[in-house]
């Protein structure tokens, strides 16, 4: 999560305060083997030595620790999710606080500290008695074993301000208008002025800010194709194209999967396209990354069916991703400076694959996509209907390889099980389980069942993220 803390803190800062690294250097400096560094301090510049005190602060907790000649193992007890802290000393990152203070932070780690690096103290604990916050007052290291970054920490963000203004002494003028003009920019400069480029069009938030980016920088050279994939929610295809047409007003193409649209869309266009726009965000490059010893410093690969990694090694056409840095709730901010509809913005996640990441084994099998589409239709349309769309950040359902023994009809019935997932978030990095009212979920178990023959059984996913992942897939 060490990329997700630095992109936040990056947002903040302002840069032309500092000699600042540019965002390679920054990637480079995050992943440096502090072992093999002459000194920690050479990343310093000769301007301020908040550079360097932002860097270190970014490194996890256990990182430092391990190699500055401290000690991790794999702890007794893990800490997933939420968790409260208290403040041993008000120092470093938490010197705005009081010894004694407790927060609620969100936590995401199996090992623990057993041995502090020289020159290091303990400057929080959870309850549990986890190392949560330790500090080197004459290097001016930080660590902390907490995501401060993430919504589910409601402290965090102050923590991190206290950070960069107070201790650092940085300041603030980054604002989205810019990145507007910078990304249009980048990609006039990109493409050249005869060059034509596709948009993998999925009807989602990241691919449509996407396009509609592209779109006011190239116009009509951007060809934005929409795959019927036959893994589609009830009715998302005509409800997409027509947002499509009657709202954005996006040169889109419509193809059915069983076809090579690419041959197919240069019949169309008369020109090969050079160019391929995806709509990737910052947290597909984090979660899809590769495992160590690949090659690449990242961290493990959390979910294979993200943007990142999946493109066929052969292809011809160059990659134009001008979300790559952005999370989500960014993504929707620039999309309503872009004029997008605010409803289209507001519409939750959906998976590349589709529904089948939300078919569990076979997704041919029997006709488990027909019942998965009225369950989701009946979940989603409920939660529309009683005013709680916008409150959650993604809602589902998952078609489940199980029967159970059920009664129906005063007769036994041995049928499929569902299981229906709601969760709040800000940025999909981190979620916790969305708190239906018991009178919400009967009435929707009971139009379920009721409704969708072949299912007797629904069940509620009340897990968070982690120690989960937001889909089951």
């Amino acid at each position: 999560m060490t990329g997700s803390v630095a992109h936040h803190v990056m947002k903040y800062v302002d840069w032309d305060l500092l000699l600042a690294p540019t965002s390679q250097t920054m990637e480079q400096i995050l992943v440096k083997d502090l072992s093999k560094s002459r000194t920690w301090m050479d990343i310093r510049t000769d301007v301020e030595d908040a550079v360097s005190e932002m860097v270190e602060s970014l490194w996890e907790e256990l990182l430092i620790v391990q190699r500055l000649g401290g000690e991790v193992r794999v702890g007794e007890k893990q800490e997933y999710g939420r968790m409260e802290i208290e403040v041993e000393k008000n120092l470093g990152i938490l010197g705005n606080k009081k010894i004694g203070d407790r927060q609620v932070v969100w936590m995401s780690h199996g090992d623990e500290v057993v041995r502090l690096p020289e020159g290091f103290e303990v400057v929080a604990r959870s309850q549990q008695g986890g190392v949560a916050a330790v500090e080197n007052r004459e290097k001016r290291f930080c660590g902390l074993q907490y995501h401060p970054e993430v919504t589910h920490s409601p402290e965090g963000m102050d923590t991190l301000r206290y950070f960069l203004f107070d201790f650092c002494g940085v300041g603030a003028s980054w604002n989205m208008e810019n990145l507007v003009d910078e990304e249009i920019k980048v990609i006039k400069g990109t493409v050249g002025p005869e060059d034509h480029v596709i948009c993998a069009l999925s009807g989602g938030v990241d691919s449509t800010v996407a396009a509609t980016l592209v779109y006011k920088a190239i116009g009509d050279r951007l060809h934005c194709v929409f795959v019927d994939n036959g893994l589609l929610r009830y009715k998302e295809r005509e409800r997409v194209m027509e947002t499509f047409e009657r709202d954005l007003h996006l040169p889109v193409t419509c193809v059915d999967a069983s076809e090579q649209f690419l041959s197919k869309l240069k019949e169309k266009l008369g020109k090969k396209p050079a160019y391929l726009v995806q709509g990737t965000l910052y947290p597909d490059v984090i979660e899809s990354c590769p495992p160590p010893g690949s090659g690449r410093n990242h961290s493990h690969t959390i979910k294979s069916h993200h943007n990142v990694g999946g493109l066929p090694k052969d292809m011809k056409l160059k990659l134009i991703e001008p979300l790559k840095l952005l999370f989500k709730d960014e993504v929707r901010q620039l999309g309503r400076i872009l004029n997008v509809p605010g409803a289209f913005l507001k519409r939750h996640p959906f998976p590349g694959p589709g529904l089948a990441v939300r078919v569990l084994g076979d997704v041919t099998e029997g006709n488990a996509l027909d019942i998965l589409r009225q369950v989701d239709e009946i979940f989603i349309q409920s939660i529309k209907d009683a005013g709680l769309y916008d409150s959650i950040w993604q809602a589902f359902a998952v078609f489940l390889p199980v029967r159970s023994v059920g009664v129906q009809g005063d007769q036994r019935t041995h049928s499929h099980v569902v299981a229906l997932r709601a969760v709040t978030s800000q940025d999909g990095m981190t979620a916790d389980w969305y708190y239906f009212e018991h009178k919400f979920l009967d009435d929707v178990a009971r139009k379920i069942c009721n409704s969708v023959r072949g299912v007797n059984r629904v069940v509620q996913d009340i897990t968070s993220k982690p120690p989960s992942t937001i889909e089951w897939e």
